[in-house]
């Protein structure tokens, strides 16, 4: 007993929802559809087949909005910051995959995200504001971390069941956020999503709509553990899915590497130089009736007698037969013992790799539990619940990239898709990079991650990185031949943070606001500006990645050897005529550097200009 009285009106409702299901939407009547269901002659407004809830607009008013934001480095907090190309953002990820759009635009292979599956229990991020005046601005970004960094806390919020736009948060959630994502494939890129049975069909809608329909290669079960529990309600949940898309029709293979159970049944019974075979019937499933002009007399070599099958006819036909006899291709038994022949099939011969299937049991893809004592065995402490076991990242690597690839996880959680790529590049000696972006969301003071000195999930992600690096240099350094290994042993940490450029208020009501606004761009740089996070900036918005070779010269900045050439701390004819003769494609410098002498401001942008230089000062 609750001590309340009966709620008249939520009992009608609920006795119509068991009378009439069909005509209640996220807990909501739909009349329309009551029409209908009662059989009125009604037409749905803008019938076509169409997903569609409640703020879809406004999720494409988010997708549209463009950021200032930018990335900063940490040094301090990475590992062979200067030599890696493994990077970790922390940061909201619906403003980061904005920052990436120019410089990653069409060079990720595969992502992997494990989004939240909408169980009711969920805490995440979902638009309700989009004004882009300077202080919505920030508003809408978020609350800052002590040392100033953006973590868009203030917009967490638990998705109850009991709201009434339940899906349709998560569907705002998700959309502009796969639409970005999207962006940054390769033609030949694909992207995996881990989900449960609470929002499955929706994101194979949503997913349609973005990706098209053309482009769904599969739903991937995946049986998650062995065991059940008396414990479910009415069905015990064993399964999760993974759904893979690819960008284009550029992919048109995704096959896994051969295990040795896939070739266990490969032998070489008769010593054909050809190599280990194995052999199917030569028989079909079709009748003689069927395929009569496959009904033909055969000759078995050994033994020779002629045969035909009673009842069924042959695979192929009779100038095949003639083929495959006179290239040994069937196999009759040791001594001709078969009654009839089996057609062998070279290993040799077969393309790389296997076709997939979309069935994954946890014995070759890893199980819940064993992710959680992977993780628990790195961390030494159980403070991360059901953490993704790394052989099922693996095993949707192996089909999703090569040895050479980048993949992006942009819900990273503990970051097992980092430890996968860290320990498939270890085992097979590959060069693939990763890319996580994780908000710094907070661990809730009384949980076992914030007593073991974990403020943020985005902590325990980094944590985990160091250690699995940590372990596979250990385990290097222990062998005394490890051949030669170009095993990237790093990564890079990036934070979101507002630009080093004052933004523009677009929303300037009175003259007083338009002066002040004036004012405060005479200096555009912000005061406390770094200059290495000016520089990251500039090359980020000018489409360099962060992975970008940086050399500091004397006065000036050369990336990618002569690619860019920055000057953010001083500019005079001595530098300019060292910079120009470094020939880069393009100079950006800091319009403030010229201290008002235009004339110096004029020859260098003619300089620049005869030497085929693009110039830019900011």
């Amino acid at each position: 007993m609750d001590g309340e009285s009966l709620n008249v009106t939520e009992e009608k409702l609920n006795s119509l929802k068991e009378i009439l299901p069909e005509a209640f939407t996220e807990e909501k009547i739909d009349w329309e559809k009551i029409k209908a269901a009662l059989g009125e002659d009604i037409e749905f407004k803008d019938e076509r087949y169409v997903l569609n809830w409640a703020g879809k607009s406004d999720a494409f008013r988010v997708l549209q909005s463009s950021t200032t934001a930018t990335l900063v480095p940490c040094k301090d907090e990475s590992v062979n910051f200067d030599g890696t190309e493994n990077i970790f953002i922390e940061g909201e990820n619906l403003e980061v995959l904005k920052v990436l759009q120019k410089s990653y635009f069409g060079k990720i292979k595969m992502i992997y995200i494990d989004p939240p599956y909408n169980t009711g229990n969920d805490n995440f991020i979902y638009p309700d504001k989009f004004s882009e005046t300077r202080e919505e601005y920030l508003g809408r970004i978020g609350d800052k971390d002590e040392t100033g960094y953006m973590t868009r806390e203030g917009l967490f919020r638990k998705n109850s069941k009991d709201s009434g736009h339940y899906h349709s948060n998560w569907l705002s959630m998700m959309y502009p956020r796969l639409f970005l994502a999207r962006n940054l494939l390769r033609d030949d890129g694909v992207i995996f999503v881990s989900i449960d049975d609470n929002e499955v069909h929706n994101l194979r809608m949503i997913m349609n709509e973005v990706f098209g329909e053309e482009n769904f290669v599969g739903q991937i079960t995946w049986r998650k553990r062995a065991g059940r529990s008396n414990d479910a309600k009415l069905m015990n949940n064993v399964a999760e899915y993974l759904i893979l898309y690819r960008k284009t029709e550029a992919v048109t293979d995704l096959r896994e590497p051969r295990s040795e159970s896939s070739n266990k049944d490969y032998k070489n019974l008769d010593n054909d130089p050809r190599g280990v075979w194995t052999s199917i019937s030569y028989v079909s499933q079709r009748t003689r009736d069927e395929r009569p002009n496959l009904c033909y007399e055969i000759k078995n070599p050994i033994t020779g007698k002629i045969i035909e099958h009673p009842t069924n006819s042959w695979k192929y036909s009779y100038g095949q037969y003639i083929k495959y006899c006179k290239e040994n291709r069937l196999y009759w038994g040791e001594k001709g013992t078969h009654k009839y022949p089996r057609l062998k099939i070279f290993l040799s011969e077969l393309k790389k790799g296997l076709v997939p299937i979309n069935f994954w049991d946890y014995n070759d893809s890893g199980s819940i539990d064993k992710g959680t004592k992977e993780f628990n065995s790195i961390s030494g402490v159980n403070i991360f619940a059901y953490p993704k076991p790394t052989e099922l990242i693996k095993k949707a690597m192996f089909m999703g990239m090569g040895s050479d690839d980048i993949i992006l996880d942009f819900f990273a959680g503990s970051s097992t898709t980092a430890h996968a790529v860290l320990d498939l590049n270890k085992e097979d000696n590959g060069s693939r990079n990763f890319i996580m972006v994780q908000l710094p969301e907070k661990c809730d003071k009384k949980s076992e991650a914030f007593k073991a000195g974990y403020k943020t999930i985005a902590e325990i992600g980094k944590e985990r990185i160091r250690r699995v690096i940590k372990k596979i240099k250990k385990e290097q350094d222990s062998k005394l031949d490890f051949g030669d290994s170009k095993q990237d042993l790093g990564f890079k940490v990036f934070k979101l943070r507002e630009s080093n450029f004052k933004i523009w208020r677009s929303k300037i009501e009175t003259e007083a606001e338009l002066v002040e606004q004036l004012q405060q761009h005479i200096e555009p740089l912000d005061e406390h500006a770094k200059t290495e996070d000016v520089l990251y900036e500039l090359l980020l918005k000018s489409g360099v990645p962060l992975t970008a070779k940086i050399e500091a010269k004397n006065g000036y900045a050369l990336v990618n050897d002569s690619e860019i050439a920055l000057m953010l701390e001083k500019v005079d004819a001595g530098i300019i005529k060292k910079v120009i003769a470094e020939n880069p494609n393009k100079v950006i410098t800091l319009d403030r550097l010229f201290n008002n002498n235009d004339q110096l401001k004029t020859n260098t942008a003619l300089q620049m200009k005869d030497a085929g230089i693009e110039f830019k000062a900011v």
